[in-house]
């Protein structure tokens, strides 16, 4: 093992970075070749057929099968003349991956001659295999049909993979009994929701309002590593992160890779996966060095949510391609390494109507200041309502690594929005007792008229809040790096709208009882912004102090997935889901129960890996060493040096080897019997608590035993690749 870390450092020293070449000069030349979008839709349909694709996608309307045909046809023949052969339904089950299975543009004519087709019910349907995903209990393993279905608002692609190239068709993936099986379906629900509710809200402002859109910008950390030194950590192949390794001299304290020079072989490694994103209308724009040594970030401009999940999906899957040719392996785990930052994906969230104005940004008009007041309020007060739902959203076995540490927003929910914003909602508050008028003088009394000068010179930021303003937009930090965003945003769309929808009904209400519509939407507000008060923190989430005044305010601090998951399935989260046809009962529960199996799973395999080391490669490796130390104690005492200083303290290392190697052995072996016990339970909820209290609990005292022994072992015996050799290796 020894042997295969040196050539892995080998063949790192050796690589040049990969030459890439451009398409063209300019990114708008290639930008979205390789998608079945407006151009290509108008290239190879017919004008009516075009306009009625384009009605059926902006309305959400039925596409029947005169429509569906004529866009089959039009989709095969863009995708025959950009070479490619097959066609895939691309889907997102609930393992958090995306899948696919090809099917080919060949067949057969009556005659037996040779030919191209594509139907439109192969467009609009598919039936794969659902047995062998993740249901959660909604399908019997015998009973395998499930279908696919076209989600015509998210424009075909083509992938080239080895030099194939194939169409893929984003859809939905339901049952055979029509429950979702995926993250797109909630998804695209909730989007519906969240838009009638903003809607409704909106015309207190302005009538021509017919649309809001949920807009996304998905910043995407990860961290880069040579694949050599990748395939020589089992642990990184086998559970995504490092579950030894001892901290080098120099990690990040420095805080010289942040926004440094990009190194050359990563250099050429974003501008190819650039190009190749580009050329699939995702949007980047963004790349620079993040924090931790090797860890880097890109970022998009924003989209409509939907296609900006879809755009995260294939992103990741582009990357991990092309880091293939340039023999580096992408990480995505949220902490593949101790002692340094982590990685998420953060989700900058916003809301625009169909008139061009963004929901969350004020405007030169007191009205439309009132306007950016009611949405802003009501989504704080959405999160501080469903705070222990939006931490359920993000729960998982990796991010359980990330929240809290080094960087990452702490698993307390709270919302930041800088010190100018909340003297603005102090205000209001203080106000309650002021007469209120209609027009102009009532947004004088209340301040609402300087709220664009107040944001204009607003530069707060704050790294350790889970749910940040930062000036146009709500940016959800906490979000996975490696997780599907459909699942967050689900919750958050499902959240705000049912919170408007309240909202509404209230303001509705005074107005029957002959309030003045300004004063009943202000008077709302108020009450949102006194009862949602607790929800707000401005400083250090890291602190302990911030743990203690969280739990005085009562907001909950839950640090572990399988006690997150819990607020999926309570009676607030119930009556959430099924009053808005997000989930039905079913459903839900199903979510629950494979998210618990996905934790099992992981700290199961992290278990496993870790015992699997320490038991063949660190104990041996420490036990040969110390046979050595042994043999040179009685090298020395032979010539008469026992009472030598240099003996002494080889023979203290000898007894710290000793102790060492019983700790990991001990606990190694505590773990694999206390996992045998955790097995045997059949609930699956305690069989994840068993896992989250009862297994890792062994993790940081073998960790602690092995990591010293790194420091102890000779380097040149040492089995694992090293933090300094994976950490600073370009």
């Amino acid at each position: 093992m020894a042997i295969l870390r040196f050539k892995a450092l080998e063949l790192v020293n050796q690589r040049p970075p990969v030459e890439v070449k451009q398409p063209s000069e300019k990114i708008s030349d290639y930008y979205g070749c390789n998608v079945f979008g407006l151009e290509a839709m108008r290239a190879t349909l017919s004008g009516d057929y075009f306009k009625r694709l384009q009605f059926a996608i902006r309305t959400g309307s039925k596409v029947d099968r005169h429509l569906a045909d004529a866009v089959a046809a039009a989709m095969k023949t863009w995708a025959l003349s950009k070479g490619a052969t097959h066609y895939t339904h691309w889907f997102q089950p609930l393992t958090g991956e995306t899948a696919e299975k090809h099917d080919s543009f060949f067949d057969l004519s009556s005659d037996g001659r040779a030919i191209e087709n594509f139907k439109g019910s192969a467009l609009v349907q598919q039936e794969p295999d659902a047995s062998s995903f993740p249901n959660g209990g909604i399908r019997n393993t015998f009973e395998a049909r499930g279908y696919t279905a076209w989600d015509p608002t998210s424009p075909a692609f083509i992938i080239e993979s080895t030099g194939a190239k194939t169409l893929c068709i984003p859809t939905i993936f339901v049952s055979y009994t029509g429950e979702a099986l995926d993250y797109k379906a909630p998804l695209l629900k909730s989007l519906t929701l969240v838009e009638k509710a903003a809607v409704d809200v909106c015309q207190y402002f302005d009538k021509d309002v017919s649309r809001v859109t949920a807009t996304l910008g998905i910043e995407q950390e990860y961290f880069l590593v040579d694949r050599a030194l990748y395939n020589a950590r089992p642990d990184l192949v086998m559970a995504g992160r490092t579950v030894f390794g001892h901290a080098p001299a120099k990690g990040q304290q420095l805080e010289d890779h942040y926004f440094g020079a990009i190194p050359s072989r990563v250099h050429a490694f974003m501008v190819e996966f650039e190009v190749e994103a580009h050329k699939l209308g995702i949007p980047l724009r963004t790349r620079h060095n993040e924090v931790a040594p090797n860890q880097f970030e890109c970022a998009p401009t924003f989209e409509e949510a939907n296609l900006a999940v879809d755009h995260n999906q294939i992103l990741m899957d582009v990357m991990d391609r092309v880091a293939e040719k340039h023999d580096l392996k992408v990480l995505l785990h949220e902490k593949p390494f101790a002692g340094v930052n982590g990685s998420g994906k953060h989700n900058n969230w916003a809301l625009s109507t169909d008139t061009g104005v963004n929901l969350f940004a004020p405007g030169r008009r007191p009205k439309e200041n009132l306007q950016f007041l009611t949405f802003f309020i009501t989504t704080i007060k959405a999160v501080h309502r469903y705070a222990d739902l939006l931490r359920a959203s993000i729960a998982s076995a990796s991010n359980d690594h990330r929240l809290g540490a080094n960087e990452a927003p702490p698993a307390i929910m709270s919302v930041f929005i800088g010190k100018k914003l909340t003297e603005v909602l102090d205000e209001l508050e203080r106000t309650a007792k002021v007469p209120l008028d209609k027009g102009d003088n009532m947004y004088l009394k209340l301040g609402i008229d300087k709220i664009p000068e107040i944001l204009l010179d607003n530069t707060d930021r704050n790294r350790t809040s889970p749910f940040a303003f930062t000036g146009n937009k709500f940016e959800f930090r906490a979000v996975g790096s490696s997780a599907n965003c459909s699942n967050a945003m689900t919750i958050l769309n499902a959240i705000v709208a049912d919170q408007l929808i309240e909202f509404r009904n209230t303001v509705e209400a005074a107005i029957a009882k002959g309030k003045k519509k300004e004063v009943a939407i202000i008077d709302v507000l108020r009450e949102y912004v006194i009862s949602s008060k607790d929800i707000r923190f401005e400083g250090n989430g890291y602190s302990k102090e911030w743990e203690e005044e969280a739990e005085r305010r009562g907001l909950s601090n839950i640090r572990t997935t399988p006690y997150a998951l819990d607020k999926l399935v309570d009676e607030m989260a119930e009556e959430l889901f099924t009053k808005h046809n997000i989930f039905n009962k079913r459903e839900l529960h199903a979510r629950h129960e494979i998210l618990l199996e996905d934790y099992i799973k992981r700290v199961q395999i992290e278990a496993r890996v870790m015992g699997d080391l320490a038991a063949n490669h660190v104990i041996p490796t420490a036990v040969a060493y110390q046979t050595k130390l042994v043999q040179n104690i009685k090298g020395l005492r032979e010539i008469g040096l026992e009472d030598d200083e240099y003996t002494k303290s080889t023979l203290d290392t000898i007894k710290n080897i000793s102790r060492h190697l019983t700790t990991i052995k001990t606990n190694v072996e505590a773990m694999v019997e206390a996992r045998k016990v955790a097995n045997k339970v059949e609930d699956t909820r305690e069989r994840a608590i068993q896992y989250n209290e009862n297994i890792k609990s062994y993790f940081d005292t073998i960790r602690y035993s092995v990591d010293k022994l790194e420091l102890i072992v000779d380097d040149e015996q040492w089995p694992l690749v090293k933090y300094r050799e994976m950490l600073f290796s370009h």
